[in-house]
């Protein structure tokens, strides 16, 4: 039954295809990525501050080294410059968030290009089923039997709903990962200013002892 549709869908089923798997193949590759990149933030971090408490700054950043993610990248950033001011820390912070948030959105965007241009495809295939159903016509003048461009109409209708059903699909797709990165950015600002706001809270400490 596939691959009636796809022969009587015509060549640019193959596009529409293409498009379909290459989608598909972001869509697994990015949700995998995200989810290896998505820790326990608050537990991690309590980790971290503990062992900030006893000093022991090497094992914290040995902690950061062993684990992975855009959080990770951003605490490490916080541990490298823990003896320097605010401004400096939060400047660090703020680069290592600014690396990872490409990582992040990688390919994303491709899977909003391929939500465009598939019912674009899919349209382009309803056009050349009807110039082909309309040719049939004329040729055939008034003797045309309807089963002789019915096929050229069947196509039209294959593509442009094989465009529109990948179109659909990939806007999902670009919504709920969109949704997965905006999630990891906050996480990473939370991060980010719980830690430089235990520092300071540390060094009044200290300051008042």
């Amino acid at each position: 039954m596939t691959l009636s549709l796809i022969d009587r869908g015509g060549l640019l089923m193959w596009p529409l295809i293409a498009l379909s798997l290459l989608g598909f193949i972001f869509f697994v590759e990015r949700t995998i990525f995200l989810h290896k990149g998505k820790i326990q933030s608050k537990p991690f971090l309590e980790g971290i501050k503990n062992l900030l408490r006893k000093g022991r700054v090497l094992e914290a950043l040995t902690l950061c080294e062993e684990n992975a993610g855009s959080i990770v990248s951003v605490v490490k950033a916080s541990l490298l410059q823990l003896q320097a001011d605010e401004a400096t820390m939060r400047r660090a912070i703020q680069a290592a968030a600014l690396v990872e948030l490409p990582l992040l959105e990688r390919r994303i965007g491709a899977i909003a290009v391929i939500a465009k241009i598939a019912p674009l495809l899919g349209f382009l295939g309803t056009v050349v089923g009807l110039i082909q159903a309309f040719s049939r016509l004329q040729t055939a003048g008034p003797y045309a039997n309807s089963a002789d461009f019915a096929g050229d109409f069947y196509q039209a209708l294959i593509t442009t709903a094989m465009g529109l059903a990948i179109a659909i699909l990939a806007h999902l797709a670009y919504h709920f990962l969109n949704g997965r990165v905006r999630a990891l950015v906050h996480d990473m600002e939370w991060v980010g200013n719980e830690i430089i706001q235990w520092v300071i809270r540390q060094r009044q400490n200290i300051t008042k002892s």
